[in-house]
């Protein structure tokens, strides 16, 4: 089993729609951590995410050496702080975070919340590395849809590949405004913590038990379930963190997993949809 793609934004470049997050690997063991990387680009899930933040710099050093030798296979994408966000800034952190990943492009940058920045500065840094053959493309993440309305008015359509946003089973209210404005404007949604860092629902109550049931019915678990119903529209790519083989590969099968509509319909009443918000919930 190999993690097929879809096309990725407004490139329409073909990015596993199963990928890697990396957020708090500093504190996993780090061989370990290591082979799960390697083992899942070696099953296709090759679009890995990090940050310059995730353990102040550690975790690109990890996965640096984790590509190491096969870089031209994977989607890389880090993430600026908004402090280092300013026009120079992001060109310094940038260069940083290539350092560190021991690669001269990225393929994907983003910045990772709003701060105090304003938006045309680092996105003009953005434009400039990307005419430096630095980064390939670029996006936000932990947008709303007003904050996504003033990117594109600044940089105009085709530009944002991206939106990396929180999404689990219990926290969908992006479903409301933010996955539509994705879809309208052909920019990829990115879903981090799909599982909900650390509050997967228990088997044993409410919308668990629902969870259980498919997953048994299909021969999948849970975890599988769940990552093919939050990716169930094209648009939505999925960034599970997995440090250890069993993991990357429970998450990777979920390739395999088809629910038909009956089973989304159950899913999507056990978890409710949420009240409709304007900005996006955040860890």
């Amino acid at each position: 089993m190999r993690v097929s793609s879809r096309p990725f934004g407004p490139s329409k470049l073909p990015v596993a729609w199963i990928g890697q997050g990396t957020w708090k690997m500093e504190n996993d063991d780090r061989k370990r951590a290591l082979v799960a990387l390697r083992r899942g680009f070696e099953l296709g899930a090759t679009h890995v995410d990090t940050a310059e933040m995730y353990g102040r710099g550690d975790v690109e050093k990890i996965v640096g050496e984790a590509i190491a030798g096969r870089r031209e296979q994977v989607f890389l994408v880090s993430k600026v702080l908004p402090e280092n966000a300013s026009y120079d800034g992001t060109l310094r952190a940038c260069e940083r975070s290539l350092a560190a990943l021991r690669t001269d492009h990225l393929d994907g940058y983003l910045l990772h919340w709003r701060g105090r920045h304003p938006l045309e500065e680092t996105f003009r840094a953005f434009e400039k590395l990307v005419e430096q053959g630095k980064i390939r493309s670029y996006g936000v993440s932990n947008f709303g849809v007003d904050d996504l309305d003033e990117a594109l008015a600044i940089v105009g359509a085709g530009r944002i590949a991206c939106n990396q946003v929180l999404y689990h089973l219990e926290e969908r209210t992006i479903e409301h405004e933010v996955i539509p404005w994705c879809e309208r404007h052909d920019v990829a949604v990115v879903a981090y913590s799909p599982f909900g860092a650390g509050s997967f629902p228990s088997p044993r109550r409410g919308g668990g038990r629902v969870l259980a049931e498919i997953a048994a019915a299909r021969g999948a678990s849970p975890y599988q379930v769940a990552l093919r119903f939050l990716a169930r529209r094209p648009v939505v790519f999925v960034i599970p963190k997995a440090s250890s083989v069993a993991h990357v590969e429970d998450n990777v099968a979920a390739d395999g997993v088809v629910l038909d509509a009956a089973e989304i319909a159950r899913l999507a009443e056990a978890f409710p949809l949420g009240r409709r918000r304007r900005g996006v919930a955040t860890l």
